[in-house]
């Protein structure tokens, strides 16, 4: 270039200043020049090669100088100092831009840069003549030089006309010229005509229209500037955008012309289709070119010549991505005037032979192949950018273009290419329907169908990865397709909702969804060639707007249809998400919740008068996922409260406010607080608005227990409610944390509201079933102590439910049980509730004839009741209860027997019968085989689950209730019989009746624990007997128990006719033992004779008639009150009452003289004793008996002594009744003169404890029964300690260590009375009965054993010779025990008659 013609008309430039300056002054020059070495040395490093690199003379930077040489006045000289050293340094800059590695060179152009903003002409004249004195620099420095002038103008706030000129100029000529660096250097000075561009647009642009429409096609260069200016987005502000387009346009209509020159033509469609040198990323010139002829079609009248080059341009290569998406913009724009042509090129473009190859399974044969294999693609970016470019034109079209599209979709060979392509081409689709102002009046009939393509898409992707923004651009479609009509019908929705939430929130954690885009970094085309790393998306990135677009997506859902309903939905298909067992999905899950709550608070769009619905549900999932392991989980949880928390305040005053239609509220919210409450009525539903509420942002500072509480302080009763049901679902989670946060959830409730709550029944009995299967005891506690809390209000619905859930009772249930008698006075109304629940006993339809029973049972909460009854006497909870009801629950068990013997219900086998069904086991059976069945599966409905009869379990450790065990609905039983001595246990001062579970234990003693009277199966008759036994053994009344037990007088209460003596001799023990408890239980009696129920009454009067002897009734009842309750008795309306009531009054205490007249008759009735007749004989004994109990407290006075003579006197008699009757009368004399006996009777009572022993071992068992009793009385007159272990020896045991402890028992406590003893044993040898003949000898021998010598010396040689042959037989005894007993005894026996006298 001629340095003349850029010759400027100033002529005191800077630059020449400078120049003149440091050619005039050789210090200035020489200061200049060292001031530039040291700068450069210290601040631009260079390397060996720079150093070593020609330098260009110093001559050479101002060799143009046309500065005078005038010399300068003095106040100059410090600018032009100043002026001169940057010119210099920009020289020196300039010049070292050759040859730098690219960091320098940055650094350089950086500096340069800065030096421009203080002195952009200094600059831009270095450049300028830096171009012009070094002509011969090499490209390469000049491409550097055109990349530092295009900074330093785009950095430049203006710039002048003449360097706007001179530039421009610089840059259109080296714009085409051609060197070895090719089109970077072309692109070098075009991008100097961008920078231009950016101060004076229109000129540059003029000269850019001049240059195109020459008729010349135009070179790549002008291209390129132009494609630059079309796609650059910041160098034009709106105004000159819209300018530009305009322009372009019509430069475009201008061109028109040139599709009809063929030459023009065809190298437009070279250059369209010329491969790029990167097919990621497309040149400026070629997507211009691109816009420059769908421009071009577009203003083309003629439709044919339209179609034409349509034609020729789908027809060429489809192979990369930058060319389908280029074709189909050309479409696209084509499209926006000539709708109907490009619709049917594409038409006609689908239904060709490539294309139709294409489609399915394409596989390419050849090279060429593969530029159709993605045409498909190239159609529907094509439709895409159509519907794009037509705008609201395309309305009509829309359900057509989505037909082919979807066609596509199905049709197509499915790779990511087409996935990409599809999703892109229905964005743009979606995006011009959205612009369009008259979308919203359309249906789209295809919308339908392309939500499952939509569906199927998402459900395509790889569950494992994230490698490409697929999922993102299906929910932002999703998103914008759900504003259009028709809306989604609810299934289809929620099946889009679990889809997009399952694609999305099951994601791998983001580590291993880098792991796993590393594997993927090929891209989806043959070449495989990796992409630049500014094309990869890094995974967190992807993942962080695939949740914002999901987030999005949901807030669309919600705007759409702003309703509780709405809100409930979406939430419904999270809570999956927010329970998930992965810790990362529940993040996101509550990430998704959290955000969605937040945009409902900061938009209003919920109805204030709409019910919000299942918000319980929605606060009990985030208060449990508050304490989630994860901290990230807990915050988002967190912040999730406080928005809900926000939005109900505001939800609830509003509403409030719209009811009461008070236009002012009492409370004025500042500008960015809500109101939180209103004045006016409000719904009973609706919480009291708390008059101190926290500030908007306040609740986000608490922590998760105290905003729990705080929220729930606004929930009505409710939504309370669903949030404990929430919480008891949770309990049922496999993940341990959830176990424990839900318990912590219902505790918390409960705690607060507890008072409050509805449906607690179903709230029970959904947290027994959860209890059935826990795994987490600390869940369990809280569970269990939230019962706890529940009963102090609403005790008789947890009564019902759990009696419901105890059929058959196991341990799960009955830990329910213990936890709602954990509180004393709770403990006390749960007996209230239990007793009144046994006392509905309706009678069955049928019970007194053959008719059928009805299906619903109704007497089966009876039955249940009772089966809890029993069971809860054992445990310390209810103790105290237990004891305070003593008196009702003693009436109650006793009506409750009577009621099943009204029922008329199977009954099990008796003791000496054999069952005819044994040979199949029935469900009864299977009871006492330890076999647990429901009712439904046994086909029973009595079967209730209770402990059978025999099984010794004891009164559990603390810890092992805690842990809930040994409590069984139906153990195993004992075997009939004794056990050996090796399974004996300890015995307890305290009663062990059968079948209970209390352990027996004194002093160390062994005793076996005791059997039951069968094993036969717990049927409700057993159990109610069963609950009755364990009832006065574990109130500490087991005297009132031996006393039956012992004469066998249980069976009494096994019929209906029987009865009556059964709770006769229950009262009658009372009575004899003076209970402290008679008094509670005429208190509790006394009203039951009023009552609606006969067996109540005949209960009642039945235990008064027993009681009027006993001294303890006069402190309850004058003796004139007395008769007056039984006279009201005369008139009840049963027949037995009356007759009971009637013999009450011919008690003694109301005729004292019938004492005297029956004392005179009991020497007749002695004399009758010795008459042949053994039935007289038995019933006069039985009479005097009778005449005993009937003095009761007048006793027979010195008369006893000849009854005890008399009675003593049949003890050995060969009539077994006899034998029996007898030692019935001896036991009743005791237990009548019991505390009053004179010293002779205590003489008789010695005298008879050795025979009554012996007859334990009796052929007759009525006999055995007699001699139990009267022995066990004997001792109580006699005051034996240890008298409950010698009655549970006399009652259940059969070994040898019994007998040796009843032996024990006789020789400690009377000693005194040894020869006596000894000389009955050795009589009883003499016994024509086997048995008797084997006791005497144990009896002898264990004397023998621990008073050898006594009994030496007691022995002559025919009593040794008669024990020598006793224990001679004793040793083929079947019983080992006995065997070995009787050897050891034989020898001894012989060693002692060896010795001498």
């Amino acid at each position: 270039m001629d340095g003349q013609h850029l010759e400027t008309p100033r002529s005191h430039t800077t630059a020449d200043r400078a120049s003149s300056a440091m050619s005039q002054n050789p210090r200035i020059s020489s200061h200049t020049s060292e001031s530039m070495k040291d700068l450069s040395c210290r601040k631009v490093p260079q390397n060996s090669a720079h150093r070593d690199r020609p330098a260009h003379p110093t001559t050479t930077l101002l060799s143009k100088s046309h500065i005078s040489q005038a010399a300068l006045g003095p106040q100059e000289h410090s600018v032009f100092l100043k002026e001169a050293s940057n010119a210099a340094i920009c020289f020196k800059m300039l010049r070292d831009l050759n040859g730098v590695d690219p960091y320098h060179l940055k650094y350089i152009i950086n500096k340069i840069k800065d030096m421009a903003h203080e002195a952009p002409d200094l600059v831009l004249e270095a450049i300028h003549h830096y171009f012009i004195d070094n002509p011969e620099i090499s490209n390469q420095h000049k491409l550097q030089l055109l990349h530092t002038l295009e900074t330093v103008i785009g950095a430049s706030d203006s710039l002048e006309e003449r360097w706007r000129e001179i530039f421009m100029k610089l840059a259109l000529e080296n714009m085409t010229k051609s060197t070895e660096l090719e089109e970077v250097y072309q692109n070098a000075a075009s991008n100097v005509l961008v920078a231009i561009c950016r101060h004076s647009w229109q000129t540059v642009t003029q000269h850019l229209e001049t240059e195109v429409l020459t008729g010349v096609f135009p070179h790549r260069s002008l291209l390129y500037v132009m494609g630059t200016l079309t796609s650059n987005q910041k160098l034009f502000s709106e105004g000159e955008k819209a300018c530009w387009e305009e322009q372009l346009t019509q430069i475009a209509v201008k061109s028109v012309q040139f599709l009809n020159t063929d030459m023009w033509s065809k190298e437009l469609l070279w250059a369209l289709t010329k491969p790029d040198r990167t097919h990621y990323e497309q040149p400026p010139e070629k997507a211009f070119l691109f816009v420059y002829y769908g421009l071009i079609l577009q203003a083309e009248e003629n439709s044919a010549m339209v179609r034409t080059h349509l034609q020729s341009l789908l027809e060429t290569s489809h192979q990369w991505s930058k060319q389908r998406e280029g074709i189909a913009l050309t479409v696209g724009l084509a499209a926006a005037r000539h709708l109907d042509h490009v619709w049917a090129i594409l038409e006609q473009f689908g239904q060709s032979a490539p294309i139709k190859r294409s489609l399915h399974s394409f596989s390419p044969k050849t090279s060429k192949d593969l530029r159709w294999k993605w045409a498909t693609s190239t159609i529907l970016l094509a439709y895409g950018q159509m519907a794009a470019k037509a705008k609201a034109h395309i309305l009509p079209w829309v359900d057509n273009v989505l037909s082919r599209m979807i066609f596509y979709f199905h049709c197509s060979s499915w790779d990511e290419t087409l996935k990409q392509s599809f999703l892109t081409a229905i964005l743009m689709l979606v995006g011009a329907v959205s612009r369009s102002e008259g979308a919203h009046s359309y249906e789209f009939s295809q919308l339908s169908q392309l939500f499952e393509c939509l569906m199927a898409l998402m459900e395509k992707e790889p569950p494992d990865s994230l490698c490409s923004s697929t999922r993102e651009q299906t929910i932002h479609i999703i998103s914008s397709l759900c504003k259009l009509r028709p809306a989604l019908d609810s299934e289809k929705k929620s099946r889009l909702l679990s889809i997009c939430l399952h694609s999305v929130l099951a994601l791998p954690l983001l580590d291993v969804l880098e792991k796993h885009a590393c594997l993927f970094l090929e891209p989806p085309n043959v070449q495989g060639l990796r992409p630049p790393d500014r094309f990869l998306v890094p995974t967190q990135t992807l993942y962080s707007k695939t949740s914002e677009a999901l987030d999005k997506m949901l807030q669309t859902f919600i705007t759409q249809n702003p309703t509780a309903d709405e809100l409930q939905f979406l939430l419904s298909h999270m809570y999956i998400w927010l329970a998930s067992e992965k810790a990362h999905e529940r993040r996101r899950a509550a990430h998704a919740c959290t955000a969605l709550l937040k945009f409902l608070t900061h938009n209003h769009y919920l109805d204030p008068k709409e019910d919000f619905k299942q918000i319980g549900q929605l606060m009990g999932v985030l208060g449990i996922l508050c304490q989630d392991p994860d901290r990230a989980t807990q915050l988002s949880s967190l912040q999730g409260l406080g928005h809900l928390y926000q939005l109900l305040l505001r939800h609830r005053a509003e509403a409030l406010r719209v009811e009461a239609l008070v236009p002012e509220p009492l409370f004025q919210a500042s500008e960015d607080e809500d109101p939180l409450w209103s004045s006016g009525d409000q719904k009973d539903t609706l919480p009291t608005p708390q008059k101190v509420a926290f500030p908007k942002d306040r609740i986000f500072q608490l922590g998760s227990s105290q905003v729990i509480k705080e929220v729930m302080k606004h929930l009505t009763v409710a939504e309370l409610t669903d949030v404990t049901w929430t919480a008891i679902d949770g309990l049922d989670s496999s993940s341990t944390f959830h176990v424990q946060a839900a318990a912590n959830m219902v505790l918390t409730v409960v705690q607060e509201h507890g008072a409050k709550l509805e449906t607690v029944a179903n709230l029970g009995r959904a947290i027994h079933l959860q209890l059935r299967c826990g795994r987490v005891p600390q869940a369990q506690e809280k569970a269990l102590r939230a019962i706890t809390l529940l009963a102090r209000n609403h005790t008789a619905e947890l009564v019902a439910t759990f009696l419901d859930v105890s059929v058959p009772l196991n341990s799960r249930a009955f830990q329910l049980w213990r936890a709602l008698g954990a509180e004393q006075r709770v403990s006390r109304r749960v007996l209230v509730v239990l007793l009144a629940l046994l006392q509905e006993r309706p009678l069955p339809i049928g019970a007194d004839d053959s008719s059928p029973q009805p299906k619903e049972k109704t007497y089966l909460r009876s039955l249940a009741a009772m089966n809890i009854l029993h069971e809860l006497q054992l445990t310390r909870e209810f103790e105290k209860a237990m004891q305070e009801a003593y008196p009702q629950l003693l009436l109650a068990f006793l009506a409750q027997i009577h009621y099943m013997l009204e029922l008329s219900l199977p009954t099990g086998p008796q003791r000496d019968q054999q069952a005819p069904e044994a040979a199949t086991p029935s469900p009864q059976s299977a009871i006492g085989q330890g076999v647990t069945l429901s009712c439904m599966e046994a086909g029973n409905p009595l079967f209730l689950g209770i402990p059978v009869p025999g099984y010794s379990g004891r009164r559990l450790s603390k810890e092992q209730e805690a842990a809930g065990n040994g409590f069984i609905s139906a153990g195993p039983a004992h075997v009939a019989g004794c056990p050996c001595v090796a399974e004996r246990e300890p015995i307890t001062q305290q009663g062990h009746p059968p079948g209970h579970r209390k352990p027996l234990e004194a002093d160390g003693l062994l005793v076996p624990m005791p059997i039951s009277l069968d094993t036969a199966p717990l049927l409700p008759r057993r159990m109610s007997l069963e609950a009755l036994k364990s009832l006065l053994t574990s109130m500490g009344h087991w005297q009132d128990l031996a006393h039956l037990e012992l004469q066998g007088a249980w069976e009494l209460f096994s019929t209906i006719h029987t009865y009556p003596q059964g709770v006769s001799l229950l009262a009658r023990a009372m009575v004899q033992n003076r209970c402290q408890q008679i008094q509670e239980v005429l208190i509790q009696l006394l009203p039951t004779l009023q009552s609606q129920e006969e067996r109540e009454r005949k209960v009642a009067i039945l235990m008064l008639t027993e009681f009027l002897y006993s001294p303890a009734l006069l402190e309850v009842l004058s003796k004139q009150d007395t008769l007056n309750v039984l006279t009201r008795s005369l008139r009840d309306p049963s027949p037995e009452v009356r007759v009971l009531s009637l013999q009450g009054l011919r008690s003694v205490l109301f005729h004292p003289d019938q004492g005297s007249l029956l004392r005179g008759q009991l020497p007749r009735l002695l004399n009758g004793f010795f008459q042949k007749n053994e039935p007289v004989v038995e019933l006069i004994m039985g009479t005097v008996s009778d005449v005993l109990h009937r003095l009761g407290a007048c006793g027979v006075g010195v008369q006893c002594l000849s009854v005890a003579i008399n009675a003593r006197s049949f003890f050995d008699d060969e009539r077994d009744r006899i034998r029996a009757a007898a030692m019935a009368l001896f036991g009743d004399l005791v237990a009548t003169m019991a505390g009053k006996e004179p010293s002779s009777l205590r003489t008789q009572v010695y005298q008879s404890m050795v025979p009554l022993l012996l007859h334990l071992k009796d052929r007759c068992p009525a006999v055995i029964t007699q001699a139990k009793f009267a022995f066990y009385r004997c001792a109580v007159l006699l005051h034996w300690p240890l008298q409950h272990t010698l009655f549970c020896s006399l009652a259940w045991e059969r070994s040898i260590s019994a007998r040796h402890f009843l032996w024990t028992c006789l020789m400690t406590h009377s000693q005194e009375k040894f020869s006596i003893h000894l000389a009955q044993a050795l009589s009883h040898l003499h016994s024509p009965h086997h048995h008797i003949r084997t006791w005497a000898a144990l009896f002898i021998g264990y004397t023998i054993c621990y008073h050898p010598q006594a009994v030496s010396q007691m022995l002559n040689d025919a009593d040794r010779k008669l024990l020598l042959c006793t224990f001679e037989d004793l040793k083929k005894d079947p019983e080992p025990g006995l065997r070995e007993f009787a050897t050891k005894q034989f020898c001894f026996l012989q060693q002692v008659a060896a010795r001498p006298q």
